[in-house]
């Protein structure tokens, strides 16, 4: 009999994992509203991947499609796009770490994975080795990617091709991010259980396969998504709100939309990283492009997007 009451609560108990695709302001959510992702959700989400692709297409700033850069021949560590780009991520390094243990940070409270020592002291100990990363290498070989090497967590390598392709502040953020998240996951594979649980999440809404290496691939770039969206806050500026947030996602507006094993393809990633927060999909395709709007620090973070 006892067995067959556990089973019974097994099957029938709320999944811990489905919560809220609207956070309230301060971050929580409601018992009431976890697990609701509506029809209207889902066209707000596919109205906000339009309206990112077009903004990139309007955009000075707007990021070169990932495919376009495969495309390209290799470039010189001396080719000037890439010097920019270099320079810019250098310059950006140092806040987009303090804004990445806030994301992570904020995931895992959101996730229910901050509520006890055992589980504090892991988050922490992953967020403490972001600040070990102190350089940005251009590398001719690496083209179109990003990436570290977890035995010497001190460098993010950059292609000089992906460096000339983010032509904006918004857009190299979201990549230093997801690379320092790998970091902050170490050989030690600290974030997991949050990898796993944004992951389920992910899956449930959509459709789509969305576990091991995927998972932590799309973690990574919803704390890129994260980091951006609070560098926008901090930073005010007479450019339209949604043209900033869209640059954290261009790169994935691809034409040759191909997946792999440790991937989604690059519009599923957009499509995923607004299902996980359709309040910034809203924003995003709500608002109307072209209005001079100046951001706070005071503005609230809502969690959203990108793919490496």
């Amino acid at each position: 009999m006892l067995t067959i009451l556990l089973i019974a609560y097994l099957v029938f108990a709320p999944a811990s994992f489905a919560q809220t695709s609207r956070p309230s302001r301060n971050g929580a959510h409601s018992a009431s509203t976890r697990e609701v992702f509506t029809a209207a959700d889902r066209r707000a989400v596919e109205r906000a991947i339009g309206a990112t692709c077009a903004e990139r297409i309007r955009d000075p700033q707007g990021s070169v499609p990932i495919d376009e850069m495969q495309a390209r021949p290799s470039l010189p560590v001396n080719n000037p796009e890439a010097l920019a780009g270099a320079r810019r991520a250098e310059r950006l390094l140092p806040v987009t770490r303090k804004l990445v243990i806030n994301a992570i940070i904020q995931l895992a409270k959101e996730y229910d994975l901050y509520n006890t020592g055992v589980s504090r002291a892991r988050i922490n100990s992953a967020t403490a080795r972001v600040d070990s990363v102190k350089r940005v290498k251009a590398d001719v070989d690496a083209r179109d990617n990003a990436s570290v090497a977890l035995r010497e967590p001190r460098t993010i390598e950059f292609g000089t091709i992906f460096l000339a392709g983010l032509r904006s502040d918004e857009a190299m953020i979201s990549v230093l991010a997801h690379e320092l998240t790998h970091i902050a996951s170490g050989q030690s594979d600290a974030l997991r259980p949050l990898f796993r649980a944004i992951g389920r999440r992910a899956a449930a809404r959509t459709g789509l396969r969305i576990q091991g290496q995927r998972a932590e691939e799309l973690s990574c770039d919803l704390v890129g998504a994260l980091a951006a969206r609070q560098f926008i806050n901090q930073t005010g500026s007479w450019e339209p709100l949604p043209r900033r947030i869209a640059r954290a996602f261009e790169h994935n507006c691809v034409d040759d939309d191909a997946s792999d094993e440790d991937h989604l393809s690059p519009r599923n990633t957009i499509r995923a990283l607004f299902t996980l927060d359709v309040s910034l999909a809203s924003e995003l395709a709500a608002a109307t492009i072209g209005t001079n709007v100046i951001r706070s620090s005071a503005t609230a973070l809502t969690p959203s997007a990108s793919r490496f």
